[in-house]
């Protein structure tokens, strides 16, 4: 990841409207889950930590975080998180067989041999145990925003289930996730390349937000958290999987 803007991530992660809404969205589906509370949980790319407090303050006991940030990391470690180590996605230095869950949210895109970690990550779920994955969604939205982030590609539904069952994992479910902003980003990705003068510098998408439009944004995504446990999406700004070893 870019320095720069590794150091913008751990800034804001905690309190910007998208961070918050992914992570509402992947504690509502590990609750699901119905997991006993000495499930152990791998999250890869757990930057600073906030899941991993998160679930720790619900009262799972067994946390695990690993992130190749260092800085990630330190700052995990400062929130109290003290089972947390930089380490390689793709080269995992656990047993095999030791988690019931492993949560990878927006990681898989950074790795250049997905087919390594995706195999890596079967190795060391215990049989049974759950693997989910956010990933950016579509190929055709590639944009600024992927290059400052050092992304290798973004996939469709059907991409990254296929690439799933080809490491021999069986899909639970598939969604597309953050609906509501999908025109809109699609919208400005597709004229950012035909339009004269928009080529400019690579830069994230994420934008400053006032308080009030903050909360609104987070608002309005975390609604449609609520209809994703009934219905799963057919289009999305990202897309997520969740498998079955």
């Amino acid at each position: 990841m870019n320095l720069e803007y590794e150091v913008k991530y751990h800034q804001i992660e905690e309190n910007y409207w998208w961070f918050q809404a992914r992570r509402d969205m992947v504690f509502r589906l590990i609750q699901e889950m119905h997991l006993p509370s000495t499930a152990e949980i791998l999250e890869i790319g757990c930057s600073g930590g906030p899941l991993l407090q998160r679930l720790s303050n619900t009262g799972y006991t067994n946390l695990t975080g690993i992130d190749v940030s260092e800085a990630g990391v330190a700052v995990a470690r400062e929130r109290g998180l003290t089972n947390v180590s930089c380490m390689d996605g793709a080269h995992l230095d656990f047993s095999s067989d030791s988690f019931d869950l492993i949560i990878a949210s927006d990681v898989l895109e950074h790795i250049a041999d997905e087919a390594q970690a995706l195999r890596e990550w079967t190795r060391v779920l215990r049989p049974g145990g759950q693997l989910l994955v956010f990933v950016p969604a579509f190929p055709f939205m590639w944009g600024k925003h992927d290059i400052i982030n050092q992304h290798f590609r973004r996939y469709t539904a059907a991409q990254l289930t296929s690439r799933l069952q080809q490491v021999g994992l069986h899909i639970k479910r598939q969604s597309y996730w953050n609906v509501g902003l999908f025109l809109p980003t699609a919208v400005v990705r597709l004229l950012s390349r035909v339009i004269p003068g928009t080529e400019t510098p690579a830069k994230d998408d994420f934008f400053a937000t006032p308080p009030l439009l903050n909360k609104l944004l987070r608002n309005l995504i975390t609604i449609e958290n609520r209809l994703l446990r009934l219905i799963d999406a057919p289009i999305g700004v990202s897309v997520f999987v969740l498998a079955r070893k």
